[in-house]
């Protein structure tokens, strides 16, 4: 909650008008747009601050088969007028394509994608870097349509919205609506603890400047490395920022253990991400008041859960009391608030603390309740209302295999640390304070 004055709130109203916004207007526009209050627009009639002769594309490739090659030179001859196309072939098993349109760096063995990304960023003479993985598949214009958000000069990586393709088989068709890769449509600044506090690295436009002052890709890091490096240039002090309305087409895994895998790894990788940045990963992120209610009447105190709700509104109503019908926003904000946490309480029980929940089930009719209504009702509810091309038996069992395969490599990796980091809740409470 911001409170203005008399200036701040001219501004704020010419904002929201869409108006010129007048000199000095600086420091409190920067900190909306870092808040996530606000978010630029692109003024098509302004002149770019960079054009594709600015861009030097870095693909990392570790080729496999002949239709990964066939991906490779389709997608290298998308790359149409930047500076330079990188290919950094990662050791792959299966041999290249031609590439007359490229510079191909050969490594030795494979390294992993942060070795590759390395390596293509130590030859980038450019001001701008596009790190773009083998399975994409640019749009239209996709590089074209992300150099304006660079007028801002703070902008260290945009990256577009990542959509599956190709839907065809069960795993695509639950891919299109629950891909880890596509972060919805709702444009958002990107840090740690947010609605986006990550991108996938499928594709990013960089400043490079901005990704060589943190010295890149973690190379010991096999997943995760481009969290890590997005958290390391916010942490830098440069802005990120996702931009849905630029999307990039991703091919989905082919195979029922090929998406066990990728799942497990993702959890695995949050393990080894929340030792390196305390703070930045929890599987629960809702107030105390929040999980305080859902935890008394999962155990059984409806009348004691009902009180704390009660405590919710009128906490937020102190908070809120210069806004006008401060008791109804209250309500309001206080039932979706909660709504919201049950969903957050949820998911963390069936992904990252499934296998407590399931020893608690073993002993106690109340857990196993718990257990199967929070992998059964948000399931249903997604399937409703984003209404998937497969049958609710289908979807409720993939996400069944999704959530678990994450929990499963969260655990494998909190035990290789030796850390509980990624197992522990964030349960903080409302700032007293207003912004």
């Amino acid at each position: 909650m911001f409170r203005l004055g008399q200036a701040g709130a001219q501004v704020a109203e010419l904002i929201e008008q869409g108006q010129t916004l007048p000199r000095g207007h600086e420091q409190l526009t920067e900190r909306l747009l870092d808040a996530g209050a606000i978010h630029p627009l692109i003024d098509s009639h302004a002149e770019l601050p960079y054009r594709l002769g600015d861009v030097t594309v870095v693909i990392p490739a570790f080729v496999r088969s002949a239709i990964e090659a066939s991906r490779l030179g389709k997608l290298v001859s998308q790359c149409e007028d930047v500076a330079e196309v990188i290919v950094v072939d990662d050791g792959s098993s299966h041999a290249l394509p031609t590439l007359d349109k490229a510079t191909v760096v050969t490594l030795g063995t494979n390294s992993g994608p942060g070795s590759a990304r390395n390596a293509g960023l130590s030859r980038v003479a450019t001001p701008l870097v596009a790190f773009i993985d083998l399975d994409v598949t640019l749009h239209a214009a996709t590089p074209q349509k992300l150099l304006p958000y660079f007028v801002d000069p703070r902008l260290g990586i945009v990256a577009p919205r990542v959509v599956s393709e190709n839907v065809i088989s069960t795993i695509d068709k639950y891919d299109q609506v629950r891909s880890p890769l596509d972060l919805g449509p709702n444009e958002a600044r990107i840090a740690p603890g947010t609605r986006v506090s990550y991108v996938p690295s499928a594709m990013w436009l960089c400043r490079t400047e901005a990704i060589r002052a943190v010295h890149g890709f973690d190379e010991s890091l096999r997943f995760g490395e481009d969290v890590d490096a997005l958290w390391r240039v916010i942490g830098a002090g440069w802005r990120c920022r996702y931009q849905p309305q630029v999307t990039v087409g991703h091919q989905p895994r082919a195979t029922l253990q090929e998406f066990f895998t990728q799942r497990r790894m993702y959890g695995r990788s949050a393990a080894e991400l929340a030792s390196r940045h305390p703070g930045s990963v929890a599987p629960v992120r809702v107030s105390w008041h929040s999980a305080g209610m859902w935890g008394l009447i999962a155990c059984g105190f409806p009348i004691l859960g009902g009180l704390l709700g009660t405590y919710t509104v009128l906490a937020l109503r102190r908070k809120l009391r210069d806004v006008p019908n401060s008791l109804d926003e209250s309500i309001r904000l206080a039932g979706l608030g909660n709504l919201h946490g049950a969903r957050i309480l949820a998911s963390a029980i069936t992904r990252a603390w499934w296998p407590l929940a399931a020893i608690m089930a073993l002993f106690s009719r109340r857990a196993r309740t718990v257990l199967i209504a929070a992998a059964v009702v948000p399931a249903m509810y997604e399937w409703w209302s984003k209404r998937p091309p497969l049958d609710p038996l289908r979807y409720l069992a993939l996400r069944a295999i999704d959530d678990a395969s994450y929990g499963v490599g969260v655990w494998e990796g909190a035990i290789a640390q030796r850390s509980a980091e990624a197992l522990m809740p964030d349960l903080s409470a409302w700032s007293t304070g207003a912004r």
